[in-house]
């Protein structure tokens, strides 16, 4: 055991290089960690046990100020809309987003997003060098949900542009002024969509929403706005994220790579990433009343850390869990949550990862390799912003 104190900066740029280590301290000398930045107090849960019940308690563990620690405000739901909400207003507003995302309206999109996978692989893999990222593992999910919502395809770029400004961190614990432009035009963006849509209705979600009441009452144009800005920014940034960790764990594993390249390998490919590295790493709740934990009071209106990436590493659920192993038991991971917040675009991300890899599977050779890589700064989403490959056609 290290008698060096925990230093865990969730904002710090050298931790996003590797955490894993940190939070292997966390676990085993401080499952209950107290911060020690003095301008952003918290608590942080890192053991499985502690993060799966707590992600399951909502009335102990509120969502109600938002699921960032950075922007935490009771406001936050006009920001990222319904994962920003408690049962009962919680359940109510989620079942409505969550008939665009049923089991069989998701599978009805597996033959279009096979179909844009292809005609962006297409591109990239003529020049058999490119960004993994930046030209397929970001552009698939931002056409899919951009068809969802109605976004145009001339938009799409500059939407795409603006999330991605909108999940960087600096080392400030703010984010950055370039971050909250992005947001203000986003905004205007989605309340411009929403006028149009309302003179003009379509097939799109944006429509549906509009169309749509909770108990008895339509919904508001903040309302809407804030789903779009919660689809718009998650639904782009989570599975181009999972996309590019994929890739890169199984380059640096080349015996898991070629599981993976067999037969009936994505499947548990996507899995192990998802344990392994998760995009998303975790998430922030708002304590509800006093409550011993290990001995020590958490306070009444504590901002409390779940950290469900740490979870997925821990030794007690998963066996030898530094180890990328495709084909383990990963029933128990956290990566979406578990409870009432169990992420609505679970399935939706876990098609769309499964079509690009089967894809690139079926169209190049096992032996890429992977070359420059930038990492996305942000506090509880781990990925690259670019990841260079290089890739040999079959």
């Amino acid at each position: 055991m290290s008698h060096t104190p925990i230093g865990y900066n969730p904002f710090d740029h050298a931790l996003h290089e590797d955490p894993y280590p940190v939070y292997g301290r966390l676990r085993e000398e401080a499952p209950l960690y107290l911060s020690t930045i003095p301008e952003l107090p918290f608590w942080a849960l890192s053991r499985h046990a502690d993060v799966w019940a707590a992600f399951r308690d909502t009335g102990l563990y509120s969502s109600a100020y938002g699921v960032s620690l950075e922007l935490w405000s009771p406001q936050a739901r006009e920001r990222s809309s319904f994962i920003s909400m408690d049962p009962p207003e919680h359940t109510n507003f989620r079942a409505l987003v969550s008939r665009g995302f049923s089991p069989r309206r998701v599978m009805d999109l597996e033959p279009r997003i096979r179909e844009l996978t292809r005609a962006r692989l297409a591109v990239v893999l003529e020049a058999g060098e490119f960004d993994f990222v930046g030209d397929l593992a970001q552009r698939v999910p931002v056409d899919v949900i951009s068809e969802l919502v109605g976004v145009p395809e001339a938009d799409r770029e500059e939407v795409l542009r603006l999330s991605n400004l909108m999940i960087a961190r600096d080392e400030s614990f703010t984010m950055p002024a370039a971050g909250r432009e992005a947001t203000g035009v986003l905004m205007r963006y989605y309340e411009e969509l929403i006028a149009e849509r309302r003179a003009r209705p379509g097939g799109d979600m944006v429509s549906a929403l509009l169309a749509a009441e909770i108990d008895g009452r339509r919904l508001s144009v903040t309302d809407v706005r804030a789903v779009l800005m919660l689809l718009g920014v998650a639904g782009n940034e989570s599975t181009a994220k999972l996309l590019g960790n994929a890739w890169y764990q199984a380059a640096r594993n080349p015996d898991q790579r070629a599981v993976a390249f067999a037969p009936g390998g994505v499947g548990p490919w996507i899995e192990e990433t998802l344990r392994y590295d998760s995009s998303g790493q975790m998430v922030a709740r708002r304590v509800t009343r006093d409550v011993e934990l290990y001995g020590q009071v958490v306070p009444e209106g504590s901002r409390m850390l779940l950290l469900g990436a740490a979870a997925n590493h821990d030794p007690r659920v998963f066996p030898d869990p530094e180890r990328f192993l495709l084909g383990r038991d990963t029933s128990r991971l956290l990566s979406f949550g578990t409870g009432a917040h169990f992420c609505l675009g679970a399935s939706l991300a876990r098609l769309e990862a499964r079509v690009v890899l089967e894809e690139l599977v079926a169209a190049v050779r096992e032996d890429y390799e992977v070359g420059e890589a930038e990492r996305v700064h942000s506090a509880n989403m781990r990925g690259f912003g670019s990841l260079r490959t290089v890739v040999k056609a079959r």
